[in-house]
């Protein structure tokens, strides 16, 4: 089995260099706009609050380590990471049916219409940033993006990077 080493050098290096280069440029572009979509500043939102609420929106109320195992990063980030969203109404906590003593977030209802807010934004700005695009780009850009990203994350988990094409999903661990 070839080691990444062999990979590298059997790959075109000035491919790879403009492929790292375009994901910086993409990396600090992303984190300029804060893909805060269009219209006013109010539409951005930093890139952790907006991936806790996605993920609290899609999966439904849990636990600070059933959140920070679902997107692949520490509970005491996660902690630090809510205690925002608390304070200012986007995110509740409250007990686990279950079981009194634990916590449990969900998206408040406040959160809820940020979260729709700050999505309708993006999703404008994605469909201005794309709009010489057909169809099949957007959807092979996103597939290959999702691919990219799930592969970076397996990396990240110490996991074998799979080859094969990933369908476009927002299941894969998030940092």
């Amino acid at each position: 089995m070839p080691t990444s080493q062999d990979m590298t050098t059997e790959l075109d290096p000035g491919l790879l260099d403009a492929l790292q280069h375009q994901v910086a440029v993409f990396a600090r572009r992303a984190e300029q706009t804060r893909l805060g979509g269009t219209g006013q500043l109010r539409n951005s939102m930093d890139r952790a609050a907006y991936l806790l609420l996605n993920r609290l929106d899609q999966e439904g109320p849990m636990g600070v380590k059933a959140l920070a195992a679902g997107m692949g990063i520490d509970s005491s980030t996660v902690t630090r990471q809510v205690a925002p969203l608390v304070d200012t109404g986007l995110v509740k906590r409250t007990s686990h049916p279950e079981d009194g003593r634990a916590v449990v977030l969900q998206l408040s209802p406040r959160g809820q219409a940020r979260l729709e807010e700050v999505r309708l934004s993006r999703r404008q700005l994605m469909a201005e940033v794309t709009e010489g695009w057909t169809p099949d780009e957007r959807e092979s850009f996103t597939t290959l993006l999702t691919r990219f990203n799930s592969a970076l994350s397996a990396r990240q988990s110490g996991l074998p990077v799979v080859q094969e094409a990933a369908a476009p999903a927002e299941s894969s661990p998030e940092s």
